[in-house]
């Protein structure tokens, strides 16, 4: 067991257990209820696989826990026993750990990450609440789905929810950093006529490649008045870099490029217009904030989650949807190119964004978590 102590240790006995793999879809969600919980005093362990904490989070958590987990990476039966051997282990190490913390309730978000402590709490007797983030239940959660106290949705119909599990359901939304409800408070301004036009671009570690390749692309047709305009902000893989960098400056266009963007909710408040994949946290920051975008969903994506996630976006009117087999560079500098000529639709996309944004959610899911410490009773002896 490995622990990293955050906090002056407090009551045991009156914590919460938060299980959240290290990707950001999976833990941004889980930061944002850790630093609601801790508003209302409650104490916060996260629990989480040996990736860690890739983004810099500083996650608000008394205790960071670790215990071993994995995907499953193929159907053979040499595959399926790691997995099975690896996820036995994560729940053993995690037993032990809440025998030691006793919390009042354990909160998963998703992703086989979260497995081995729900599976520990549900053994344990401690009542359990999922978070699914996207517009169709993941695996990890449909698997839980029956056997946790609590679900809740980001989005008020998910696919993969049954008529069992149904009444478990609260709607909540899906939560933002205090830093994107900060940013939020920036109204939209769209471009003006002669000034210059503000771009973000990014695609997550799975979909930076793609966008490195495509967007210089589009952007090179365009006459040296509208490449002069453009202020680019975009992420890419740090091997990337270099080359799209030069690319940008060979068609006069100024850009800041990097791997990761610490600043990320800042830029996105300040873009016009933001470009990138469909992911949980990348739709619900937009539409918290109101801005509009174009949604690229990532292709092959399990279930087909960013597709609905993006979908959803563009069905009320707050993004347009392109699916990765028709965003040529052509087309994506058709798509950009009218909205550079139409500000007032990109108000009206971000007018719309927003409308559909959900900046309580944080405080409807922690309201869950604390009916869920209600249902707790201590261990017998």
């Amino acid at each position: 067991m490995t622990a990293t102590p955050k906090d002056t240790p407090k009551d045991l006995s009156g914590s919460v257990m938060l299980a959240a793999g290290g990707t950001g879809g999976h833990l941004f969600p889980a930061l944002a209820l850790a630093q609601e919980l801790r508003r209302r005093d409650i104490v916060v362990d996260l629990i989480t696989d040996m990736r860690g904490d890739r983004y810099g989070s500083d996650f608000p958590a008394r205790n960071i826990f670790q215990v071993p987990s994995d995907t499953l990476r193929g159907r053979s039966p040499v595959a399926m026993a790691k997995t099975g051997t690896a996820l036995a282990r994560g729940v053993a190490k995690a037993r032990q750990i809440m025998t030691e913390v006793n919390p009042k309730a354990v909160i998963g978000f998703g992703g086989y990450p979260s497995l081995p402590p729900m599976l520990a709490a549900r053994l344990k007797g401690i009542p359990t609440g999922i978070h699914e983030q996207n517009a169709v239940l993941g695996r990890a959660n449909k698997f839980l789905a029956r056997r946790v106290t609590a679900i809740a949705t980001s989005f008020h119909a998910v696919k993969g929810i049954d008529v069992g599990t149904a009444a478990k359901v609260r709607f909540t939304g899906n939560p933002v950093r205090d830093v994107v409800l900060d940013w939020a408070r920036q109204p939209y301004a769209p471009p003006g006529a002669t000034g210059p036009f503000q771009l973000l671009v990014f695609g997550g570690s799975q979909g930076a490649r793609f966008f490195s390749d495509l967007m210089p692309q589009a952007f090179a047709s365009y006459p040296a008045e509208a490449r002069a305009a453009l202020r680019i902000v975009q992420q890419a893989r740090e091997e990337d870099v270099a080359r799209v960098e030069a690319a940008y400056r060979a068609s006069g266009i100024e850009a800041r490029v990097a791997p990761f963007f610490p600043d990320l909710p800042e830029a996105m408040a300040k873009a016009h217009l933001v470009i990138g994949r469909a992911g949980a946290s990348t739709v619900s920051e937009l539409t918290v904030m109101g801005r509009p975008s174009i949604l690229v969903p990532l292709p092959h994506a399990l279930d087909n989650d960013q597709l609905n996630n993006a979908q959803r976006l563009a069905s009320g009117g707050g993004a347009i949807t392109l699916e990765q087999k028709d965003a040529t560079a052509e087309r994506l500098a058709a798509e950009i190119g009218q909205l550079l000529d139409d500000p007032n639709r990109l108000a009206v996309m971000a007018a719309a964004a927003r409308v559909l944004g959900r900046p309580n959610a944080v405080v409807l899911l922690a309201n869950m978590v604390e009916d869920l410490m209600g249902r707790w009773a201590p261990a017998s002896v």
